[in-house]
């Protein structure tokens, strides 16, 4: 809450035609500004705002309700984070997905030749599951003897052990922490599938970066994966946080990779959350708000003509 002032000052130092935050406090920044300057302001809410989240800090509700009513428009990530903004707020939010840049995430190796599971989420975040990914990975390899799990190496493994990761498990193989697109994109490409166990997932990111690598992906039936694993042949949902029911999703999706179809139809669904298509959505709402904004403008003066007895041309 301590930079708001510096970035409200920020805001009101430029010269700027639209505010867009990515974070409820730096909407509160950007609804002052728009209420000294007149120009719209959006926020993009990057997580899912359920009632029962919200009301479990102090002032997070409140600070969430500040901004939504300070903005122009709200954007969520997920109908499902649409669905709880709604019910937690009373408020109508676009829905607006993530972009992936196909250009960097596309099939970039063979895949192993050896039975492979990839998880991009951090071990040491309870929510994200991946102690149970582990234990169910043991079901996986009494089918598969030669099978490998690919993790990211926790920053701390203390942090994963708590999260319950046995980070000795059988078949586990680290890689390091990064972002570079190209490395993860190898990553997916050589698995055979991606997964990710976590719950309250407001999208899912990482499933889409591997469908565009060709890989199917698992995930959990519930948050805003539900929306990326949609159809049959790109990859399969679990729907309960139990071993068994993880390792019969997995072991159905490394049956699909084996179709011959399954790389083309993976990279299909992948094209539908493109980095091109989030940036018009983006730009279609910045041009919709400014255009609000300049007919605003024109009522406003339009209205001070006729209190002085003039008349102007719109």
């Amino acid at each position: 809450m301590t930079h708001i002032p510096f970035t409200y000052m920020a805001l009101r130092a430029g010269a700027y035609d639209l505010a867009h935050a990515l974070y409820p406090t730096d909407a509160l920044a950007a609804a002052a500004w728009r209420r000294a300057t007149g120009r719209p302001a959006l926020l993009t809410y990057l997580g899912i705002p359920a009632r029962a989240w919200l009301d479990a800090a102090r002032l997070r509700k409140q600070t969430l309700m500040r901004a939504v009513r300070g903005c122009d428009a709200v954007v969520v990530i997920s109908h499902c984070a649409a669905a709880a903004l709604r019910e937690s707020l009373g408020h109508e939010p676009y829905v607006i997905r993530p972009g992936v840049d196909l250009r960097s995430f596309k099939p970039m190796a063979p895949r192993s030749a050896e039975p492979s599971l990839f998880c991009a989420a951090p071990a040491n975040v309870p929510r994200k599951n991946v102690g149970l990914l582990v234990e169910a990975f043991r079901l996986v390899k009494d089918r598969h003897p030669g099978a490998r799990l690919v993790l990211v190496r926790p920053q701390d493994p203390e942090a994963a052990k708590r999260a319950g990761v046995d980070l000795r498990a059988v078949g586990i193989e680290w890689i390091d922490p990064t972002e570079r697109a190209g490395v993860l994109a190898r990553a997916y490409s050589q698995a055979w599938v991606a997964v990710l166990p976590a719950v309250d997932e407001a999208f899912g990111k990482v499933l889409v970066e591997a469908l565009a690598c060709g890989t199917p992906v698992v995930g959990y039936a519930g948050g805003g994966i539900p929306e990326i694993i949609d159809r049959p042949g790109i990859g399969h949902l679990f729907g309960e946080l139990e071993p068994r029911a993880l390792a019969q999703a997995l072991l159905e999706a490394l049956g699909l990779a084996e179709e011959p179809a399954t790389a083309g139809a993976c990279r299909a669904r992948a094209q539908e959350f493109s980095l091109e298509r989030c940036i018009e959505a983006y730009l279609a709402l910045y041009r919709q708000l400014l255009r609000s904004r300049d007919g605003d403008q024109r009522g406003n003066q339009r209205r001070r003509s006729r209190r002085k007895g003039t008349s102007i041309k719109a």
